[in-house]
């Protein structure tokens, strides 16, 4: 059993996975990109099926010219606090195996599975470096296609919002009221010796 961030295991776990969590209050600082590839650095040493590594990484930095851009990417709930991260990222997989075009390829069952692993790497990463990182389904998947010409064979995975937490207080009233760590279901609802059990 392990105890951080108002959050308890009931398995000894190391902190670090207790001390992740997702907030929406960022102090909106510049990041450097070189801070920002260390992350991604993280993600793209994530297993991945066959050594496919799936994960591609399209990213902006706040300050720079693409900023605004990527937050008009975001649905319009995230652009209210995600404007104040340090960095965007779009998470896309690739969706096929072999080289593309060639009689080779084949659809990949594993690359949403492996781009999410690569994502928890990044979040880890992210806090263990001081910062925090939220993912997002909620964002403009047929615009950043669009936007960023992305061919078919890639899916739009998520988005990833980067930088250090600041006080609650930054947060509209809704969204102050859900910035906390969350907690989870117990393990005995999602893990199960020899069955399976819906729900």
């Amino acid at each position: 059993m392990t105890k951080s961030n108002n959050r308890e295991s009931q398995y000894p776990i190391d902190p670090m996975f207790l001390d992740r969590w997702s907030p929406r209050a960022f102090t909106g600082e510049i990041i450097e990109e070189a801070q920002l590839l260390s992350l991604l650095d993280a993600a793209h040493w994530a297993p991945s099926s066959s050594n496919q590594q799936p994960w591609r990484f399209i990213y902006a930095l706040k300050g720079s010219e693409q900023w605004q851009t990527f937050v008009g990417l975001l649905v319009d709930a995230n652009q209210e606090w995600a404007a104040n991260a340090s960095a965007l990222i779009f998470v896309v997989s690739r969706a096929f195996t072999g080289t593309a075009g060639s009689a080779e390829t084949k659809p990949s069952y594993t690359h949403s599975f492996d781009a999410g692993t690569a994502w928890g790497y990044l979040a880890l990463q992210a806090r263990l470096s001081g910062f925090y990182a939220h993912g997002m389904g909620g964002i403009k998947h047929d615009e950043i296609r669009q936007t960023f010409a992305i061919p078919e064979g890639y899916r739009v995975e998520a988005g990833v919002a980067v930088g250090r937490l600041a006080d609650k207080s930054v947060l509209s009233e809704r969204n102050q009221a859900r910035e906390f760590p969350s907690q989870r279901k117990p393990l005995s609802e999602v893990a199960f010796n020899g069955r399976f059990v819906a729900g």
